[in-house]
C-alpha cells in the first residue's frame, strides 16, 4: 500500500513489485491494468518505454525518505521518458490519484509480486 502522508490519501491500495533487474525491464509490459512499485538498490536516474503497455500512466519518483521528486503525468504507449531527479523507487500508476512534487509517501511492502 502506497499512502500520501502530506495529503492524507491512499495512491495504491495493492501494486505488484519490481525488485530484480529482469522484473525492472518487464515493468507493466503486457500486463492487465494496475499499478507497479520498482524498488531499486540506491537512488538514480530512470529511463522508462511504454513498449507493450496498452493504457496511459502516471509515474512517481520517489527518493530514499518518501518524497516525491519528480512526476511524469499521462505517459502514453508507444512513448519514451528519462527522469531528471534521482530516486530509489518508482510508481507506475494505472489508477492515478491526486499527488505533486514534495509530497512524502508510506510505503508499506504488502505488495505481491
Amino acid at each position: 500500500m502506497i499512502r500520501n502522508k502530506t495529503r492524507r490519501t491512499i495512491i495504491s491500495e495493492k501494486e505488484v513489485r519490481a525488485e530484480t533487474p529482469a522484473s525492472w525491464m518487464r515493468g507493466l509490459m503486457f500486463r492487465k491494468k494496475q499499478n507497479l512499485l520498482m524498488v531499486f538498490p540506491r537512488e538514480q536516474k530512470i529511463s522508462l518505454h511504454m513498449m507493450g503497455v496498452f493504457f496511459p500512466i502516471d509515474v512517481l519518483i520517489v527518493d530514499t525518505s518518501g518524497r516525491i521528486v519528480e512526476i511524469k503525468r499521462d505517459f502514453r504507449p508507444f512513448q519514451f521518458w528519462s527522469s531528471k531527479e534521482k530516486g530509489k523507487y518508482v510508481m507506475e500508476l494505472a489508477e492515478k490519484g491526486i499527488y505533486d512534487v514534495e509530497d512524502v509517501l508510506e510505503i508499506t511492502f504488502n505488495t505481491f509480486k
